[in-house]
């Protein structure tokens, strides 16, 4: 995985701060998708395509532990921040929510509604 230059030791440092299985498979999450992507991405001429095209696909691949959606955001976040690729893949998984702001959205919010049939009145 290709770390920003600069943030090699903040990303080592946030690395060793989660050592417990949780925390520590978000990184080994993270690290595994963004590795499978720089392999597409070496072999094409549009990085932004590269992530349309295969993000997803690879990010199911890349799952070996079995993440939560909070995960997947943990993924997300850690990869925007340090990977040299990360604005990209923060971009991309915005899109996919309807968003194109700033920060990355949390892929684990859930919305609760009541539909029609389960509202009705006895």
């Amino acid at each position: 995985m290709k770390i920003i230059k600069g943030k090699e030791k903040e990303y080592k440092d946030w690395y060793d701060k989660n050592s417990d299985r949780y925390g520590r498979a978000c990184f080994t999450y993270a690290e595994r998708w963004a590795e499978l992507l720089e392999a597409e991405i070496d072999k094409s001429n549009d990085v932004m395509k590269c992530f349309v095209d295969n993000a997803d696909r690879l990010s199911h691949e890349a799952d070996k532990e079995g993440i939560t959606g909070f995960m997947y955001g943990c993924a997300v976040s850690i990869l925007s921040q340090c990977w040299e690729y990360g604005e990209y893949l923060r971009k991309w998984h915005n899109k996919e929510y309807g968003y194109d702001g700033d920060g990355v959205v949390n892929p684990a919010v859930m919305t609760v509604g009541v539909d029609d049939e389960t509202s009705r009145s006895c």
